[in-house]
């Protein structure tokens, strides 16, 4: 049976746009989005990639103010975008907006069944704020299901005391055909592209913003306890920009030898070069929900070296098989990991074509279909 399925989300994020496109296009869905912006200038600096939008969608007028680290952000015609839509399925991603209530509340009036598109675990340093917590516990239990990313969200919401039987997993996917025929591109001019970039032979790869929740300084640290001739021989890169990019290069300078360079931030297209030519990627995140950083490197076909609090961990890290879990905030471990990978070539192409094969089985087309499961009418 086809569904009228509405997803509302904040913005339009350039991972988001192939799921969404591959579930307009199965047979079971007749999708709408609705975005609640259509970026956000104080935290993103994607491009909107308006041109590969394949499904119906609109962008509610709206108002956004950063507090501190909390962002306000209201939107006008909620009910008004609702009502002329008439969904037959609500997925709403998130609970902490104005406007994710007010579609909990018409989608209750109207007897429309609403899902939440859930991707909190229970490492998430986020949680544990009586005030939000208590606001979702509320919304959960308005819920008529769930959509997940992963085996980590799963276990947060059954500890939560949510049924199993109204958790469906949807596997968090990005467009793998696309970095990997990119990073293919690249590889084929190998040279060329790293003199273009100022990229070092060999170097471990960080992709995300410079702020310490995502365990920079750490890496940072890390990199400086390798042995000297591996830092001669290896370098780090970290792709991003954030607060902390000053304090960075300030301590990066006292690492000799090594070699630790900063591009600054990089778009979609521009990304897959970086992963492309890189020994591995590491994601030493002290909170993640999930990572999708990981899911892009795998695809391009790289080890991963990933703290074991991110929401992807449990997933996509098979520890040893094609990359290392390490703990949050370990050092040691850390840079026991990145030894090995430096100094063992034949394990990095070994790893690096297991994570390949394992992101295949994490692609828009099956985000798709168990999106579309969930969505079908239950008995």
């Amino acid at each position: 049976m086809k569904r009228r399925v509405v997803i509302l989300t904040e913005i339009i994020s350039p991972y988001r746009i192939p799921l969404f496109n591959a579930l307009a296009r199965n047979p079971q869905v007749d999708l709408h989005v609705i975005f609640l912006a259509e970026t956000d200038p104080t935290l993103r600096q994607w491009l909107v990639y308006k041109e590969e939008i394949k499904f119906s969608y609109e962008v509610l007028p709206s108002w956004r103010r950063r507090i501190g680290r909390y962002n306000l952000l209201l939107n006008s015609g909620v009910a008004r975008s609702l009502k002329r839509v008439a969904p037959d399925v609500i997925i709403c991603g998130g609970y902490n907006y104005v406007a994710s209530w007010q579609t909990l509340l018409w989608a209750g009036i109207h007897h429309v069944p609403i899902f939440l598109w859930s991707e909190s675990n229970l490492q998430d340093q986020r949680h544990g704020r009586i005030l939000v917590e208590l606001s979702k516990g509320k919304f959960l239990r308005r819920c008529d299901g769930f959509v997940v990313p992963g085996s980590s969200a799963r276990e947060y919401l059954r500890a939560l005391k949510v049924k199993d039987e109204l958790i469906f997993t949807a596997k968090n996917a990005v467009d793998n055909d696309l970095f990997a025929r990119l990073a293919a591109v690249v590889r084929d001019d190998a040279a060329a592209r790293r003199r273009a970039l100022n990229l070092p032979d060999r170097y471990f790869l960080f992709v995300g913003r410079l702020v310490r929740d995502k365990g920079v300084f750490d890496l940072l640290s890390a990199y400086a306890k390798l042995d000297e001739r591996v830092r001669q021989n290896i370098a780090v890169v970290f792709a991003g920009e954030g607060l902390c990019r000053q304090e960075l290069e300030r301590q990066a300078k006292s690492i000799s030898p090594g070699t630790v360079i900063f591009p600054g931030f990089a778009q979609r297209d521009d990304l897959a070069a970086y992963y492309a030519l890189a020994d591995a990627l590491i994601l030493p995140t002290y909170t993640d929900p999930w990572g999708l950083v990981v899911n892009e490197a795998m695809a391009c076909g790289l080890p991963v070296i990933v703290s074991s609090v991110a929401g992807c961990a449990a997933d996509l890290v098979k520890d040893g098989w094609n990359g290392f879990l390490v703990p949050p905030g370990d050092v040691r471990a850390l840079t026991r990991a990145m030894g090995t990978l430096a100094g063992d070539l034949p394990k990095l192409a070994a790893m690096g074509s297991n994570s390949r094969e394992l992101i295949a089985e994490y692609s828009p087309e099956k985000w798709a279909a168990s999106v579309a499961e969930a969505a079908q009418p239950r008995t």
